[in-house]
């Protein structure tokens, strides 16, 4: 894995691709965030995990933690949500989906550049402002 993460230029990579990545990353700490709360089967922890991980979900959130990302943080989201998208959820808006875009390429960012205590400092003020 190391190998792979180490082949991503962080300059050159487009803003989708983090996204791509923070996406997958994301879920995956909601996911086990979820399952050491729940004894729940998976299809109960998958309707729990869309109030985080879906478009919605992550443009209120990216809202809220705003104000807690540091200046160079603050461009990686903006260089997401900025980018051009061609076609959004059919369950947010264009704003929320471009917000969503940019708070999954944050979470990229940070996974790719390995900033792992910093991203689970982020994610879990995430998980934070939804209680």
């Amino acid at each position: 894995m190391e190998e792979y993460i180490n082949n991503i230029d962080i300059q050159t990579v487009p803003a989708q691709t983090l996204a791509f990545i923070g996406d997958a990353v994301y879920n995956v700490y909601i996911r086990s965030y979820l399952a050491s709360k729940s004894t729940a089967k998976t299809g109960a922890l998958h309707t729990l995990s869309i109030k985080y991980v879906s478009a919605k979900g992550q443009a209120k959130t990216i809202d809220k933690i705003m104000d807690m990302l540091t200046e160079e943080e603050v461009s990686v989201y903006k260089r997401g949500r900025n980018t051009s998208v061609t076609s959004i959820s059919k369950h947010a808006d264009v704003i929320e989906y471009k917000k969503a875009t940019g708070f999954e390429c944050l979470i990229g960012y940070l996974y790719v550049t390995k900033n792992t205590e910093r991203l689970d400092y982020i994610v879990d003020k995430c998980i934070e402002s939804f209680s």
